[in-house]
């Protein structure tokens, strides 16, 4: 499995070829998306009908969830790198989900990240 973060996905939305040749590259493993990622979609829709067209274009990939403990661990890594780091609330959510589920994050926000203690972060394609 791999999870997707938010910049992957709209590159994937927007039709972005080098996005969309990986995708179909990697189309033997399982997709999924934090649904942290899934949140932060609907925030960048305008309206309703470009958020049902969302709903639609995602329900290819899988939506995955944290358990307490990943939360739990979350607020640790977000207060240990916030002031030193400036790490992001909603990273520190999908990087901690990444490494409790135990699989790549790709993105290219590598600098967001690699704080977070047994990260695994990819760079999915070059833009």
């Amino acid at each position: 499995m791999l999870l997707l973060d938010t910049d992957v996905m709209i590159d994937v939305l927007r039709r972005y070829p080098p996005a969309l040749s990986w995708l179909k590259s990697v189309s033997d493993i399982q997709i999924a998306l934090p649904c942290f990622v899934v949140m932060e979609l609907i925030q960048g829709c305008k309206d309703k009908q470009e958020q049902e067209r969302l709903k639609k274009s995602i329900e290819q990939f899988d939506t995955v969830y944290p358990e307490k403990e990943t939360c739990q661990e979350a607020v640790n890594t977000f207060a240990m790198f916030y002031l030193s780091n400036g790490i992001g609330i909603i990273d520190s959510l999908i990087g901690q989900l990444a490494v409790d589920i135990g699989v790549p994050l790709c993105t290219f926000n590598k600098k967001h990240y690699e704080v977070i203690p047994g990260i695994d972060v990819r760079l999915p394609y070059k833009r």
